[in-house]
Formats: C-alpha cells, structure tokens, sequence
C-alpha cells in the first residue's frame, strides 16, 4: 500500500508562489503527478513524473509557471507554482501510480493512489 500526504497548501496573492509536497510512503509505483479540481469544475491533470528515468509531462495551462520535481531520498514529490493566477485556485491532489511505459501519465485512471487534497486560494 501507498499512503500520500499533501501539504502546502495556502492563500496566495496573484503573481505569488507557492510549493507544494507529497510524501509517499512505500514504494509500489513508477509515477507521481498533481492533479487539481477548480470550484464546480472536473478533476484535471496539472503535471507528472515518471519516477524511473525522470521525464515530466505538463498541463499546457501551467507550462513555463510551474516545475515538477522528487526527492529519491525522501520519497517526496514537489510542485514549485510561481506567477499564480486566480484561476489556478482549485483543491490540488498528489497521485502516484503504476503507468505503462508508452501510455499516457496524463489520465487520472492510471493512478490507483491519491493524497487527501490540498487547497490553493489565488486572490486577484
């Protein structure tokens, strides 16, 4: 079993930063990502990693602002968001899994493992 814990999470003015981290416990998967659910909207892909060689995938809506990255020691994944905008408020989950390699780290099926959720407030 994977047990994963958020944390970070806060009220941030437009143009700030933010970091988020997830510590997993347990080794059982071969990716992590973030995903977040905006208010009154679906849960959508933010950003993900393959643990083994490293590679990330990115969310159009957050390339070039936020940077995914691990710690192998720690078993901790982070998320740096910086030029937060208003509509980057949503409840922010950390996700690991196992995923195929050649298939998609962008679809939330693939991940059989989820932390609690963390909420991000952007203000304008």
């Amino acid at each position: 079993q994977v047990q994963l814990t958020e944390s970070g999470g806060g009220l941030v003015q437009a143009g700030g930063s933010l970091r988020l981290s997830c510590a997993a416990s347990g080794r059982s998967f071969n990716s992590m990502g973030w995903f977040r659910q905006p208010p009154g909207k679906e849960r959508e892909f933010v950003v993900a990693i393959r643990w083994t060689d490293g590679l990330t995938v990115y969310a159009d809506s957050v390339k070039g602002r936020f940077t995914i990255s691990r710690d192998n020691a720690k078993n901790t994944l982070y998320v740096q968001m910086n030029s937060l905008k208003p509509e980057d408020t949503a409840v922010y989950y950390c996700a690991a899994g196992t995923v195929v390699p050649g298939t998609s780290l962008r679809s939330d099926n693939k991940y059989g493992y989820w932390g609690q959720g963390t909420q991000v407030t952007v203000s304008s």
